[in-house]
């Protein structure tokens, strides 16, 4: 089974996979509400606005695995995102990242080199996967800005192949 084959639910309940996003260029970020990294979201929110036209999409992974940072129900967090950072782009259903519990998804994008030069466990909320329709994946840690210019360029490389 490819990443693009592993089953996702959205935060809705409805059932996914990035084989829905198949032709496009997908930013997975596990995110959280209660964060010092949470105003990311509206650079994530931008990133959407800005690139959707193109072929890009952001996907939010609440994650309550850092110091319960995400302790919402679904409903909340849906709500939170909606109404604190105009967040348009999709939410799935809360997931664990790292540990044995770690969603299958995660398990695979955790073995990608990030920007800090190391592959293993997620370290903290909003760090970020870009991942090309070909299905190269580029990582970038939580400190690491979704403005970033590294990041924007590795979007613009996976956009180039849409």
């Amino acid at each position: 089974m490819g990443i693009r084959d592993i089953p996702l639910t959205t935060i809705d309940g409805e059932h996914t996979s990035l084989a829905d996003y198949a032709d496009r260029t997908v930013m997975v970020v596990n995110v959280a509400s209660r964060c010092g990294n949470t105003p990311q979201y509206a650079k994530l929110e931008q990133l959407q606005r800005e690139y959707a036209d193109r072929g890009f999409t952001v996907l939010g992974f609440p994650c309550n695995q850092f110091m319960g940072q995400e302790p919402g129900s679904n409903e909340q967090i849906k709500e939170f995102c909606s109404t604190t950072y105009g967040v348009t782009f999709p939410l799935m259903d809360k997931v664990h990242v790292n540990g044995r519990g770690a969603h299958p998804l995660y398990a695979e994008l955790t073995r990608t080199v990030a920007d800090d030069g190391k592959a293993g466990k997620v370290e903290w909320n909003f760090e970020k996967f870009v991942i090309a329709p070909d299905d190269t994946v580029t990582r970038f840690r939580p400190k690491t800005q979704p403005d970033d210019p590294a990041v924007l360029s590795a979007i613009e490389a996976a956009l180039a192949l849409v």
